[in-house]
């Protein structure tokens, strides 16, 4: 099941996030979790009733950006990521936004260029780890 957060979900995104980011890639945790949480949408994934992925959705005045998209490890490979990218471009859908963008970690573009985002731009460094800027019309 996915859905959008609620509050008492917010201690498993952050948890999803800190394994994943923190734990995972050695992002530092003060560049995972930043003043953008408090007014952004949260998606969380649930498995048995066990929280197993999320993304952070931030609306803008053009366009929404989707971030933060982390799925725990024992579950890759099973299609959750792209469930939970389908549901969050749904919930762009349903708040009126035209347009999605999203930085994109190199190694996982393809996986974004199959939900049909574009790539643009050059690569960069965010938080020691290459992207890629991509976007997607809804």
């Amino acid at each position: 099941m996915i859905r959008r957060a609620g509050l008492a979900d917010m201690d498993a995104v952050f948890d999803i996030r800190r394994v994943v980011f923190i734990e995972g890639q050695n992002v530092p945790e003060n560049e995972e979790r930043d003043s953008l949480d408090d007014s952004a949408i949260h998606m969380i994934a649930y498995q048995n009733d066990t929280p197993v992925g999320t993304a952070r959705l931030i609306l803008g005045e053009h366009y929404a950006k989707i971030g933060r998209v982390a799925v725990l490890e024992n579950m890759r490979g099973k299609g959750l990521g792209k469930a939970i990218m389908q549901a969050s471009l749904d919930e762009l859908r349903a708040e009126g936004m035209a347009k999605v963008r999203l930085a994109a970690q190199t190694h996982a573009l393809g996986f974004y260029k199959d939900l049909g985002f574009q790539v643009y731009g050059e690569t960069f460094l965010d938080a020691g780890i290459l992207h890629k800027n991509m976007v997607l019309s809804l």
